[in-house]
């Protein structure tokens, strides 16, 4: 990692560095550094490595990058990754990387959000939602996990994992049924979307703030980011929703021109993303596709995931409630 980050300084000229490489927390799949040189302030994210060896990597990445331009000029904050030799994407011996001038801002913790910043993050969702809207049939895909197979694979690899699925069994399985008929329900739209707009990828200074990790931009329906979204930036990664945030983040959504789903009940359903998180995490939690140091994690991401879709089906009566109001 050193050499790596050393050989950055020397090949982009970013000047002679005056501070250790300092570490950035936030990201699961990415490793984050902030570099301090005599000629400014960096952040160089390294690609991780299993993410870049799939087929459809360099697509996607090539996909973002031109999105990245779109809200760029459409005026949304964003952080921006650097142009060398008039490409973004980087790579060094195959490690690949994207490098920005560092923006001195914090994401905020549940406990510091406000109604002003779902306001905020409402009505830039709202503008990013408009960029190249259209009409297109393709939603989604369903999911069809095999969570009994998992179960299985667990019991010989890690016994409180497998017990956690198999408690859960007929929620994962009623979750993944219910939300593969609901997208189906879904008006056929679709417009650049962020895929990962929540609270750890929105940078703070004061009142005003930047989008970053911006890998996942790509055409989506955006009725699934949208409530994916309002979720976030209410407390459901605590399981403790503030229903006045999750109203106040969708009418500031609606406010600035976004759409909302008639049916609320498909609104509940078709959220059912975190299914796909959950087998990403068992995969890496079984040593597939992951380096050794990235089990850990996914062991505590699994066991996170799964309080999650919980307390998400324990809520449901007072989400579709809620949602009626708006």
């Amino acid at each position: 990692m050193k050499d790596i980050i050393n050989r950055i300084f020397k090949r982009y000229d970013l000047g002679k560095s005056v501070q250790s490489p300092l570490p950035l927390s936030g990201g699961f799949l990415h490793k984050v550094f902030a570099l301090f040189t005599e000629k400014g302030k960096y952040a160089v994210k390294l690609l991780n490595p299993f993410v870049m060896q799939r087929d459809t990597a360099m697509e996607n990445f090539h996909r973002a990058e031109e999105l990245e331009s779109m809200l760029e000029n459409s005026k949304i904050p964003i952080v921006r990754a650097l142009r060398f030799d008039g490409r973004k994407l980087q790579s060094i011996d195959e490690q690949y990387f994207y490098i920005y001038e560092f923006y001195d801002g914090k994401s905020l913790k549940s406990n510091e959000i406000t109604e002003f910043h779902c306001q905020k993050i409402g009505n830039i969702l709202a503008k990013i939602h408009q960029i190249d809207r259209r009409e297109e049939q393709k939603v989604r895909n369903e999911i069809h996990v095999d969570w009994d197979h998992y179960i299985d694979m667990l019991a010989n690899e890690n016994d409180e994992l497998c017990q956690l699925l198999k408690a859960n069994r007929t929620i994962l399985y009623e979750s993944q049924t219910n939300g593969n008929r609901a997208i189906q329900k879904l008006p056929k739209v679709v417009c650049v979307c962020h895929n990962d707009m929540d609270t750890k990828n929105v940078l703070w200074q004061g009142n005003d703030c930047k989008l970053i990790d911006l890998e996942s931009l790509d055409y989506s329906n955006p009725y699934l980011e949208t409530y994916d979204l309002a979720l976030c930036w209410s407390g459901f990664e605590e399981c403790n929703i503030d229903f006045a945030l999750y109203r106040c983040f969708l009418r500031s959504y609606v406010a600035a021109g976004g759409e909302l789903l008639k049916d609320c009940e498909v609104a509940y359903q078709s959220n059912f993303g975190r299914l796909e998180w959950l087998e990403y995490n068992i995969k890496r939690a079984l040593g597939i596709d992951c380096s050794p140091e990235d089990i850990g994690v996914a062991v505590s991401e699994v066991k996170k995931t799964v309080e999650h879709i919980v307390y998400y089906r324990n809520i449901k009566d007072k989400l579709i409630k809620c949602l009626t109001t708006i």
